[in-house]
Order: structure tokens, then C-alpha cells, then sequence
């Protein structure tokens, strides 16, 4: 229920992110006329429509997609209509009787003049088709929820408060609208030329949405961004969270944690118990491991995919942790829970498992089976189970490495009866793309280039769902990315169909990494890298040489910049010289 709330208020922030802007004419057309009849079926339809379209965006793939831009249309053929009616009742008339009528209603100026709730409704539903609000903590969360974990009712319930909260907020602003217009009507005379501002500014938020200002200008000028105040929200609920399950473990729980063994007891609250790893679709470097097998041993279950730059730079830290400790009691367990299909395969995992030298349990975990049963929502995250079984401690995410090898001791010492394991921590040589980031430095964030999440693409043509085309490099400004050449981008990844294309990307951050593929035939693919048009040199990343050569032969993150010296705006451009290549990711460091 907390979650519940959560998603509402951040639904209610929406009214002041500039993402919003478009779709205020469609809404302040409704302002001065009945709440129930009127303003109350449009909001719901609305948030009705949002919800339902969100959630299949989010689980129903490319097909999804298409049905979705289909619907985009016919609703900005829809409202340009009504922004039309609202302007020049004699213009309406030269359209066919159908429309009339249909704009007719939807504008309140049928023969009976009074708003139809079935209007107001599909006014609402077309507004919410053309709704892209920009993606904060929140909306991200629940949106990336329902891609992993698939349609389910709590998903769309968490999109429906999101809606309502958005619903609300607009509700308010136009009830406060509508007494001003009818303030304005009354002292001025001036509502029929009100309603006429209001239809120019309708067909001017068709226009927006139209060229796509919705999700590209507008997201770029967040200077009204909510995101900080949604993430705190979180961060207090996660906090709660944490307390609730401490307090809720009953009396003798509490007991045994107070009693494990005589000589040491760690003050670590008790966070839960270790939930089953059954599911995994296969085992590496082990036979399949159980929750009771593992009694009397600390374990560290770590979760983490391979092209997952945050996960690869805390895998030094896993495998220094799993060296140190293994005679001492402690197991290490990594569970691979692939973001990216092709982090599915088998071998691909086998290579990457060879490649980072990782010699502890991996459970391949393609179906998001243990995943589920830990309730985890983060790449990479960290679990403490003691040698009851018990969890006792979590970290999400990079860093605090010390704070994570002190919980192991701790564990440690508790199940040895006091014996107190080595104080130090460790210092894994780390290098390339394992290297910590620079993160007082990187002004650039993770950037997907397939259509379900990409973001700041800035080519002059409109991406092209799931189908070959040409594309031509954009004017770029910083985090924006263009492609060059025929490339059909798909889903996940965009795939080069012809040698000589290009992607460009405008950055700010000491690394660049991009996740390539071979592609399907798994032929190796050239590349080229340039840095503002020239050799990286001493810039270039560990995949490359000094002159920008590099090639693709394994799907798997590669490390194309890291600079040396002072960090600041670059424009990076990597060229194929062979067609087939994939490209999924850009992450920076």
C-alpha cells in the first residue's frame, strides 16, 4: 500500500514537469463546464487509458508498439478536430456530418449545449493515448517491474494510482481555471474569444505532440524535475521497509538472533530468511545449491548480469571476498539474471563467468524465479544470510565495499562462536572496464538505443520500429546520440544491415562503454573509433588501440574511451567497417 501512495504522489508532482505541457489544452478545454458531466469522465478516461497503454508498452513488445502509434494517430486526428470545433463553429461545418457531430459533442456545442459524458470520456481516452509523462524514479521503477516480471495486477494498479495522481492534480488546476475563465467571461465579455485561445492552444499541443516535442525538448528542459523528491520518497520508504521487517520478526526470532552462539552476537537486524533457490535453469561451477544445504555456512548471494558495467566493477570485489573467506565458512553465490536476451545463452554466460575469472556457484537465473523469491529489483545487489539462515543485511548497487566486507566479518565471527575473522579488507587489482568511476565527473547517464527505452535519440528521422532504414546524423547536443547508415532498430538492440553505418554520441565522463554484438551469423564486426573527429591515443579504451581499431567478436560490454587527464564534452563516433553489428547500451564512468 506504501508503494501504492508513493506512485500517486508522484502522479500528483507530474503537473509541474514541463512533460505535462502538452497535453494542459486538451484538459483546460473542459474548464467552466459540470465537474460530473465533463471534467470527472475526461480525467478518468485518461487515466484509464495511460494505464492500460503503459502497461502493454511495457510487456507486450514491438507489436504493442505499432498498436500503439496507431492509436497515437487516430487520437491526433481526433483532437485536431476538436481543437477546430472550438475555434470556428462555420469552419466545422465543412467537415462530414459524422465529425461534426462527433466534435460537436466533444466541444458541448451539440443542440442541447450540454457536455456528453461519453465525449468527455473518449476526450480522456485519446489524451491519454498521446500522454508520454518524463520517467522518474518512480514511473521507472514500476515500468521496469513489468517488463522483468511481466503483466500482473499489482503493475497495473501501480500505473492506475500513478494516473489518478496525475488526474487529481489536473483536476484541481482545472476547477481553479474554470472559476478564473468565468471571471474573465463575466467582467470582459470575452468567452467566445476564450474559447477560441483555447482551441488554438489544443491544435498547438497537437502540433507538439505531433513532432515529437513531447519526449525530446520538453524532456531536455526538466527545470521543474521532480525526480530528487520521488527518489527520497523511496529511499524513506526502502528505510521503513527495512525497520517493518526487523520488527515484525517474532519474539523468539528476535530471541535467536540475541542467542546465536555464546562468546559474539552481531547487533545485524534480522531482514528475513533465505528464500529458495530453486528455478535456476542451470548451475555453474557447482551442482545446484539449496537453502538448507547451506545451514551453518555464511552466504553471500550476489545478483548480477554480465554486460552490467555497475556489476562488472563490483566482481573484483565478489571474487576477492569469495578467495579470502572460503575457508573461514564463508559461500559465495552468484545468480545471473539476464537484462538482455542474449545474456540468456548459456555459453555466453559460461564465457563471461571464464572472462572475469569467477571460480564460486553462478545459478543462471533466466526465468527471474530467484529473483522473485528475494523480492529484488536491482543489478547488482547484495545479500547477507547468516549461518541460521537468515538474512541480515542487503546493499544495492556499487560501492561501500568496506561496509559489506565488515558484515561478512561479523557473520563470520557470530557462527565461529567470537572467533574474530582478519580485520583487513581487501584491494583487488582492478583494470579496464572493472576500474571504480569517476563519478564527481560524469555528467552522461546508461543510454538504450532500442525503441522500448531509448532516450535523446537525435537523428532527423523518426525511428523506425522493427524495420530496415536510413538514418543520417543529427546536429548533437551533450547526451544526445544520432545513428549514420541503414540500421533496423528493434526492441532491444539497433542491428547494422550495411557496412559503413555509425553511431554518434555527444558525452561527458572520463569512460564510455558500449554493450556490442557480432550479430546473428557471429561473424566478427570492424570498428573504428574517433574522438572529435580524431584518434583516441592515450584516451582510447582497453577493446581499442591507439588509432581507434577495435572488433566485435563476442556480445559483451566494451570499454571504448577512458581519458586521461582533464574530463570534459566529446563527441565520440564508432564507424563499422563490416555489416551485423548489434548495439544495445551506452554506460559511462
Amino acid at each position: 500500500m506504501t508503494l501504492f501512495a508513493i506512485s500517486y504522489l508522484a502522479g500528483v508532482l507530474t503537473i509541474v514537469s514541463p512533460c505535462i505541457l502538452p497535453i494542459l489544452p486538451f484538459v483546460f478545454s473542459r474548464a467552466g463546464q459540470p465537474f460530473v458531466r465533463s471534467i470527472l469522465p475526461m480525467l478518468v478516461g485518461m487515466a484509464a487509458t495511460f494505464a492500460a497503454v503503459a502497461t502493454l508498452a511495457a510487456v507486450g513488445g514491438s507489436w504493442a508498439v505499432h498498436a500503439n502509434e496507431i492509436g497515437r494517430s487516430a487520437a491526433i486526428a481526433l483532437l485536431a478536430v476538436f481543437g477546430v470545433t472550438l475555434i470556428s463553429s462555420r469552419a466545422a461545418t465543412v467537415l462530414t456530418r459524422p465529425i461534426v457531430a462527433l466534435g460537436g459533442r466533444l466541444s458541448g456545442t451539440a443542440a442541447t449545449d450540454k457536455p456528453s459524458v461519453g465525449g468527455s470520456l473518449l476526450l480522456g481516452a485519446a489524451t491519454g493515448l498521446l500522454w508520454a509523462p518524463c520517467a522518474g524514479p518512480v514511473l521507472g521503477l514500476v515500468l521496469t517491474g513489468a517488463a522483468l516480471q511481466g503483466a500482473n495486477p499489482q503493475t497495473s494498479f501501480l500505473l492506475v494510482a500513478y494516473a489518478a495522481g496525475a488526474a487529481t492534480s489536473l483536476a484541481l488546476a482545472v476547477l481553479a481555471g474554470g472559476r478564473v475563465f468565468a471571471a474573465m467571461k463575466r467582467s470582459l465579455g470575452l468567452g467566445h474569444r476564450i474559447r477560441q485561445g483555447v482551441g488554438a492552444a489544443v491544435l498547438a499541443g497537437v502540433a507538439t505532440i505531433t513532432l515529437g516535442l513531447d519526449t525530446g525538448l520538453l524532456t531536455r528542459l526538466s527545470y521543474a524535475s521532480t525526480a530528487g523528491i520521488e527518489q527520497s520518497l523511496l529511499d524513506r520508504v526502502h528505510d521503513n521497509s527495512d525497520a517493518a521487517q526487523t520488527n515484525s520478526a517474532g519474539p523468539s526470532m528476535r530471541l535467536a538472533a540475541n542467542d546465536v552462539r555464546q562468546g559474539y552476537r552481531s547487533s545485524l537486524p534480522i531482514e528475513g530468511t533465505f528464500p529458495s533457490l530453486d528455478g535456476a535453469v542451470k548451475w555453474l561451477n557447482s551442482e545446484p545449491l539449496t537453502a538448507e544445504q547451506l545451514r551453518g555456512k555464511v552466504v553471500l548471494v550476489d545478483f548480477w548480469t554480465y554486460s552490467c558495467i555497475n556489476c562488472i566493477r563490483t566482481v573484483p570485489y565478489v571474487r576477492a571476498w569469495a578467495e579470502k573467506y572460503k575457508d573461514q565458512g564463508l559461500v559465495v553465490i552468484g545468480v545471473h539474471t539476464p537484462e538482455f536476451a542474449f545474456e540468456k545463452k548459456i555459453d555466453n554466460v559460461k564465457r563471461a563467468i571464464q572472462n572475469f575469472g569467477i571460480t564460486y556457484p553462478v545459478a543462471v537465473d533466466n526465468d527471474f524465479k530467484i529473483w522473485r523469491a528475494f523480492r529484488n529489483n536491482y543489478w547488482p545487489a547484495h545479500y547477507f544470510v547468516d549461518a541460521e539462515g537468515r538474512i541480515r543485511h542487503h546493499h544495492f548497487g556499487e560501492g561501500d565495499y568496506e561496509g559489506s566486507e565488515r558484515v561478512i566479518q561479523e557473520l563470520l565471527a557470530e557462527a565461529a562462536g567470537g572467533r574474530r575473522a582478519d580485520g583487513g579488507f581487501v584491494t583487488p587489482d582492478v583494470q579496464g572496464a572493472e576500474a571504480a568511476p569517476d563519478f564527481a565527473r560524469v555528467r552522461s547517464d546508461e543510454t538504450y538505443i532500442g525503441y522500448m527505452r531509448a532516450s535523446n535519440f537525435n537523428s532527423p528521422e523518426q525511428v523506425g520500429v522493427d524495420r530496415a532504414q536510413d538514418y543520417t546524423a543529427g546536429q548533437l547536443r551533450l547526451n544526445e546520440w544520432s545513428l549514420t547508415g541503414n540500421w533496423t532498430v528493434g526492441a532491444e538492440q539497433a542491428a547494422l544491415n550495411q557496412s559503413g553505418g555509425a553511431i554518434a554520441y555527444k558525452f561527458r565522463a572520463r569512460d564510455l562503454h558500449l554493450v556490442l554484438g557480432p550479430g546473428r551469423d557471429g561473424k566478427p564486426v570492424r570498428f573504428q573509433v574517433t574522438i572529435d573527429g580524431k584518434a583516441p591515443g592515450v584516451n582510447r579504451g582497453t577493446d581499442i588501440d591507439a588509432a581507434g581499431n577495435g572488433t566485435v567478436s563476442e556480445t559483451r560490454l566494451y570499454q571504448l574511451v577512458r581519458q586521461e587527464g582533464d574530463v570534459r564534452e566529446r563527441t565520440f563516433e564508432i564507424r563499422f567497417l563490416d555489416a551485423g553489428v548489434e548495439a544495445y547500451v551506452f554506460t559511462f564512468g
